[in-house]
């Protein structure tokens, strides 16, 4: 054996180790086994009862292990096992001798568990044409016409399929009926249901457990980890970015991605390339426009990732908005614009100084006007910096005072007919939590006469903090909106947008604007379930904010692809943050805590500590996917992340130095560390670019112009 091969061999143990595999009790995996034809394969690798489950054929790190796919499948078919792995040290390739004509590149071998799963279901495996739909989870003619087309799809060898089928129409059934199929068939043992918040995490297992009793479901949380016993697994992507690289990429056979976010299609989608299961993305956001005609960046860039990830030009299967309301499946809408007169300004509006009371004004925000108008008698605000950066009372009242008036009296429009909406489950888009609360209080104020006691809230607010999670006790408020008579107004910010579910809906009041044409959508697809038990027969939008003029939306022309964004009116500018204060701090007496153990000597962290967790895990695997790393250097990075997630709360940084401490000094330290990476030089790249990424520090004042608000002569 050359040298070469020889370093190989090692980094192929380490590979095997990685993955779970024990190397030295002489049943596990074998080497140099002689094959019937006198010939050896590199490994053979064995149940726990020492019989071959597969091969691995070894080759040295300058050669393609692609090149080995022959030879490997010859010596599986010597040995009469199904797999074959091919290695090199710094990739991994795996094909199925009875299903795959090509081996595929993958993350990890797979475990030794995972291998004895597939061979145990292997004897009474069936084509998928041989199974039937339960009609009963998924009867609807083009519910039907998708699983069927998943499933042809797959007997094809197709690995990867996108489904786009409109809010409502139930995708979620459609999955179950699909994923009880594929179990029925012995296709798949364990199934990832991966989706983007809690709320929707939990809607999903609701609709598991209800619809596959007989195949356990759960909700990942990183504090329990992984329940092995149980067939699916619901988790957020925020919770599986930071656990999935505990399991190998054979850990799950079928993984479901349900309108998560966006970002798991580009710099979070090594959850999904670590595993090797078949991949299916569902979505009620259109992916057949041209991304090049989208006017906005974020919307262009999820279309683009979305079809390069599935290797699609278009959809597996489509099911749309029009279509599903010519058959009668969703509930058309009509739309009630009114703004008010700072709103609508084409521009931005005036203010003057003498319109401020300045006697009202505390020693801070007078400092933060008198930069604002910085010696003019005028200055000019961006209508988009409300409930930013201004916010203006008698806007929200007279939202609020409109809402009710066109609910009792209706109104007549240009076309001279009368139109009424009906009270009901309404959803109101905000944009920040202050004005979540300031709009919530307004509304429950506004409709006191219509509640049965003082204490009853007619309307609610719920919000979801990026990084922090949803605000406390916003699970139990959906539930009382979803199943109680009240409230029956609940605002929202960033947690009912997308995926929530509650038929009873008839109103939509849209107080944010938005220039996502795909979060536009979403929005407006959380009014068009079917609720026939309340006579609903279509929804309203209320549109106090110009949305849907901006994106060239029409109740008459109802689309179905991608609406398209209108002539945006001029601004000066777009708002970017919240100014700064250089105001004094101090301690929260809230964040003081005891760090406390278990029974097992093990850290309880906080939900605090949870949540900076999986926010740095995030951002570490955003970075990580940057550039590609060889295996030496992904362990390293692993061990680092894992590092800086213990410490999630205070860490600032990492650097050389580290290297040499606890648990780094075990793995050889900074020197060994200088190796891996390639140089003191790389080293120090790596590192600079690693904390410039995961531990961004926040703008200082002043460092970054705001057009939001202009002086004028």
């Amino acid at each position: 054996m050359s040298k070469s091969e020889a370093f190989s061999r090692v980094k192929i143990d380490a590979l095997l180790r990685d993955a779970g595999w024990t190397l030295d009790d002489g049943t596990s995996v074998l080497y140099e086994y002689t094959l019937p034809d006198g010939t050896r394969a590199d490994y053979v690798l064995c149940d726990r009862a020492g019989r071959p489950m597969a091969v691995l054929e070894a080759k040295r790190t300058s050669v393609d292990p692609i090149a080995a796919q022959d030879q490997g499948r010859h010596y599986a078919e010597l040995l009469d096992v199904p797999f074959v792995f091919l290695a090199n040290g710094e990739e991994v390739w795996h094909l199925d001798r009875h299903v795959d004509a090509h081996a595929r590149k993958v993350a990890t071998v797979f475990s030794q568990s995972d291998l004895e799963r597939r061979i145990a279901v292997r004897s009474v495996r069936r084509k998928l044409s041989e199974v039937d739909t339960d009609k009963a989870i998924a009867g609807r003619t083009y519910q039907l016409e998708c699983i069927e087309t998943l499933c042809t799809e797959i007997d094809r060898g197709r690995r990867k399929l996108l489904v786009e089928m409109a809010t409502g129409t139930g995708k979620t059934r459609t999955a179950a009926a699909f994923i009880k199929r594929l179990f029925e068939a012995s296709q798949i043992t364990r199934v990832l249901f991966l989706v983007d918040r809690i709320e929707l995490a939990r809607q999903a297992e609701e609709a598991l457990v209800d619809h596959l009793s007989s195949y356990p479901s759960y909700i990942l949380k990183g504090a329990r980890g992984i329940d092995h016993a149980k067939r699916i697994t619901v988790a957020t992507l925020q919770t599986m970015v930071n656990e999935y690289d505990q399991l190998s990429s054979g850990y799950f056979d079928l993984i479901i991605v349900d309108e998560c976010h966006r970002s798991i299609y580009g710099k979070y989608s090594g959850v999904l390339r670590h595993f090797d299961g078949i991949k299916v993305g569902l979505t009620a956001t259109p992916c057949t426009v041209n991304p090049d005609d989208m006017p906005d960046e974020e919307d262009a860039q999820f279309v683009r990732d979305t079809l390069r990830f599935f290797e699609v030009t278009e959809p597996t299967f489509r099911y749309t908005l029009p279509e599903a309301i010519e058959d009668g499946h969703l509930v058309p809408y009509r739309i009630y614009k009114a703004m008010t007169v700072k709103t609508a300004a084409d521009g931005g509006f005036p203010v003057k100084r003498d319109e401020l009371d300045w006697t009202a004004m505390d020693a801070d925000a007078k400092a933060e006007f008198e930069e604002l108008f910085d010696g003019s008698e005028t200055i000019t605000v961006d209508p988009r910096a409300l409930e930013r950066k201004f916010t203006i009372p008698e806007r929200n009242r007279a939202i609020v005072r409109e809402f009710r008036e066109v609910l009792e009296n209706g109104f007549k429009g240009s076309d001279g007919i009368t139109r009424t909406p009906r009270y009901g489950k309404t959803i109101v888009f905000a944009v920040t939590k202050k004005h979540a609360e300031t709009l919530a209080t307004m509304f429950d104020t506004h409709f006191a006469d219509l509640k049965p006691h003082s204490t009853t809230r007619y309307a609610d607010f719920v919000v979801s903090d990026v990084g922090s999670g949803p605000t406390e006790g916003a699970s139990d408020k959906i539930k009382r909106f979803k199943k109680e008579e009240f409230p029956k107004i609940l605002v929202s910010v960033n947690m009912l947008d997308t995926g929530f579910d509650c038929p009873e809906v008839v109103n939509l009041v849209m107080a944010r604007f938005t220039q996502s044409a795909i979060l536009y959508q979403q929005m407006r697809g959380r009014g068009t379930r079917q609720a026939p038990h309340i006579h609903k027969s279509a929804f309203t939008m209320f549109d106090f904010v110009g949305v849907t003029d901006f994106h060239g939306d029409d109740e008459e022309n109802i689309p179905g692809g991608i609406v398209i964004q209108g002539k945006p009116r001029t601004s000066p500018g777009e708002p970017r943050r919240l100014l700064e204060l250089d105001v004094h701090d101090h301690i929260d007496p809230a964040s003081r805590d005891w760090v406390t153990l278990d029974e097992n000597g093990r850290i309880v962290r906080t939900d605090e500590h949870e949540a900076a967790a999986n926010a740095l895990g995030m951002r570490f695997q955003a970075w990580m996917s940057k550039r590609p790393w060889d295996v030496r250097q992904e362990r390293w990075l692993g061990l680092i992340e894992s590092s800086l997630k213990t410490e999630a709360m205070n860490a600032e940084g990492f650097w050389e130095y580290d290297l040499d401490e606890h648990p780094f000094d075990k793995w050889g330290g900074y020197d060994e560390a200088v190796r891996v990476f390639g140089g003191e030089a790389a080293l120090e790249e790596m590192l600079a670019s690693l904390n410039v990424d995961v531990f961004p520090v926040p703008p200082r004042a002043g460092t970054s112009g705001d057009d939001s608000v202009r002086p004028s002569a």
